[in-house]
């Protein structure tokens, strides 16, 4: 998860592939969905950091696609629409929207939007140290050690240790893991991140049958532990 990825969800093409230029050229990742069943196919099998959500979509509207995430995600959501009376500006934050930019908007503004989102959202997490006992994670050149030795981990191993450690001593559901770190609308199946852990667990923990950090919380998921 080194670059934030940005999905824009507009069926104005020539708009969507001005925003993906400049968001991109600011250092971002994005998709271009130009419908709500392809943005739902997107969602199924990446993880974003934000969506930029045009409201009337050719099958469907941007308040069923909000509406949907919140029930499982809580991706940041910017509407941006030319649909933009009060009743609309409501009803985008009542469904769980963050922001509400009205077309037609300038690319600094809408960049503007973007940063301050991201930043109340994720912080400054680019390059940033993680530890856990003597275990070491740096998220700029997606590495791990354990006791100064460099442990190899696949990518979605990675990505599952570092959003557990980024939420340190907090109990996570396995539907929370899942929408994070696979997808919003990913079909994983639990049995999957149970794999992952006992992964993490063999790679990191001295001893994996009964781990220090890397814990089962009963009948919910699973969470770091790490009282320093």
């Amino acid at each position: 998860m080194d670059k934030k990825r940005i999905l824009i969800v507009d069926d104005e093409a020539e708009l969507a592939g001005i925003i993906a230029e400049m968001l991109n050229g600011c250092g971002y990742e994005t998709d271009i969905a130009e419908s709500a069943a392809a943005a739902y196919d997107l969602l199924t099998g990446k993880v974003y950091h934000l969506i930029l959500l045009d409201i009337n979509l050719p099958d469907g509207t941007g308040f069923e696609i909000c509406r949907d995430l919140r029930d499982n995600s809580h991706i940041p959501v910017i509407f941006a629409s030319a649909r933009k009376t009060e009743d609309d500006r409501i009803r985008g934050f009542d469904i769980g929207g963050d922001d509400f930019l009205p077309k037609p908007y300038s690319m600094k503004e809408l960049l503007s939007r973007v940063n301050a989102l991201m930043r109340r959202a994720y912080g400054t997490v680019t390059g940033q140290d993680m530890s856990f006992g003597d275990v070491k994670i740096n998220t700029a050149n997606r590495t791990v050690t354990k006791g100064g030795k460099m442990i190899p981990l696949a990518q979605r191993e990675f990505d599952l240790l570092v959003y557990m450690c980024s939420n340190k001593n907090t109990s996570l559901t396995k539907d929370k893991l899942i929408s994070e770190v696979w997808g919003a609308f990913s079909d994983v199946e639990p049995s999957t991140l149970t794999v992952h852990i006992r992964w993490l667990r063999e790679k990191l923990e001295d001893d994996p049958a009964s781990p220090k950090y890397i814990k089962t919380v009963w009948r919910l998921g699973y969470m770091i532990e790490d009282p320093k």
